[in-house]
């Protein structure tokens, strides 16, 4: 159980997080045993998100993602699927105003994370197959004004450097 006088600074510690390429911090907390073809049939991690890296940068997946929400403040993400439609989803504990305590992201959706309030925000995330880094890509500046050139202004702030 984390404690509501838990910070940031505490969590990275006692989930052993280290600083993720997207922004926020990440610890892998599972890789299955199973194989899928020649990757592992899943795997997990524990992500967050703080004040002072509060953007997970916009990015693809090859694999489907499920993520949990876990604790702290909402989490808002944008998701822009292949046909170049725009989702927006805000993880977090209010399911009553509309908040989700799960989320799947299906492979191949561009992906971005953002802490907007709050110290930070702690969600868990499951990859099956499992996460490898050769399934990763960071959206680049020319890939998004190039394909979805209607949602540039959205997408500016979301891409890594």
């Amino acid at each position: 159980m984390v404690s509501n006088d838990t910070n940031s600074d505490d969590l990275i510690e006692l989930l052993s997080l280290e600083p993720h390429p997207e922004g926020g911090y990440f610890c892998r907390t599972f890789t299955s045993g199973h194989l899928s073809g020649d990757r592992a049939a899943m795997s997990a991690i524990y992500y967050l998100l703080t004040k002072a890296s509060p953007v997970g940068h916009l990015h693809s997946n090859r694999s489907d993602i499920l993520h949990f929400w876990q604790h702290g403040s909402p989490l808002y993400y944008t998701l822009v699927a292949p046909d170049g439609s725009i989702v927006n989803v805000v993880m977090g504990p209010d399911v009553t105003a509309g908040q989700q305590l799960q989320m799947l992201v299906p492979g191949g959706y561009w992906k971005a994370s953002e802490l907007r309030d709050g110290e930070y925000g702690l969600i868990s995330e499951a990859v099956c197959p499992g996460f490898d880094f050769d399934d990763h890509q960071f959206a680049s500046a020319q890939d998004i004004q190039k394909n979805y050139p209607q949602h540039w202004t959205a997408l500016r702030p979301l891409i890594s450097g």
